[in-house]
């Protein structure tokens, strides 16, 4: 997978995907009655009526929720390294192409060293569907800054895409999750499996939904991602003879945090955002800053 794909995926921007699944409009099928699978998602920011909070089922977004993932990767000689990936979802939003989108703050460690921080943006539409608005990774050597790769929707032909369509179904066609032709993010997602059962550290779930992500530049290769109603991602697989990696992660603690260390998240990820400004002249550097959530009192 392209980008941050070890926790989310993405390709975004010219047409419906319908059922649930897109921006509102009728679609066209088929002469056999078939959604014809699109290229690109349509966006259009008046589908937006309250962008915020997330609250799809199957990927709730909670101000204040930490997520923590464990597992492993494949390195190139064969060796299983341990992974680990923590994603916070801030009280921070970020007006991106006319939406108010969430901001998460997601640290990822390999073998126990940080390797990628990242911001990433989410919005709802009016029929549930969450929509992947870009992000800002920054990767890391030895401790050491080694590249910015960012994608935002609108900026170098990038085109937000769909991370979790409102109302899931198997058989509906693959959807684009993102489209970042700048940094070569073009991931795709599919259900894939519907009501599975699974377990991890946290707790057993039942009525599981599976979606399948590939890319343009790893065709025959599939993440698995598991995602648990209410609770949202608590599994990472994968599947397929192109898959390099093996990555496999599972939810192993899921919190809500206090007001401190939600205001020291705050803190961190807009420390992360001065970076991205200094970085990331060509893009970041043209959008709005992150802000409180409209609303938000008592958390300071």
């Amino acid at each position: 997978m392209t980008g941050s794909s070890r926790i989310a995926s993405s390709l975004a921007a010219l047409s419906c995907v319908g059922l649930g699944i897109g921006c509102g409009a009728a679609q066209d099928r088929k002469a056999d009655g078939k959604i014809p699978e699109q290229r690109l998602e349509a966006f259009d920011a008046a589908h937006f009526g309250r962008s915020i909070p997330i609250d799809n089922a199957w990927m709730p977004l909670q101000p204040g929720t930490r997520f923590v993932y464990e597992g492993t990767t494949i390195e190139d000689d064969g060796t299983a390294v341990p992974h680990r990936v923590v994603v916070h979802v801030t009280d921070l939003t970020k007006v991106i192409g006319g939406v108010r989108t969430a901001v998460t703050w997601d640290l990822d460690y390999s073998d126990g060293e940080l390797v990628e921080a990242e911001l990433a943006f989410f919005a709802q539409d009016s029929n549930g569907t969450v929509w992947r608005m870009g992000e800002y990774p920054e990767e890391y050597e030895n401790g050491k800054f080694a590249a910015a790769r960012p994608w935002i929707h609108g900026f170098e032909a990038a085109r937000a895409g769909i991370m979790m369509p409102g109302e899931p179904q198997v058989g509906t066609p693959s959807y684009a999750q993102g489209w970042g032709p700048a940094v070569d993010w073009t991931d795709r997602g599919q259900v894939d499996q519907m009501g599975q059962t699974t377990c991890v550290p946290v707790a057993c779930y039942e009525d599981v939904l599976v979606i399948a992500e590939t890319s343009q530049s790893e065709p025959d290769a599939r993440q698995l991602k598991y995602y648990a109603r209410g609770v949202g991602n608590v599994r990472v697989g994968w599947r397929g003879a192109g898959e390099k990696t093996k990555e496999t992660l599972e939810l192993v603690r899921v919190e809500q945090l206090d007001a401190t260390a939600l205001a020291e998240v705050r803190a961190r990820a807009l420390d992360l955002e001065r970076s991205a400004y200094q970085r990331s002249a060509s893009v970041y550097a043209h959008t709005p800053p992150a802000e409180r959530a409209p609303g938000a009192v008592g958390r300071d």
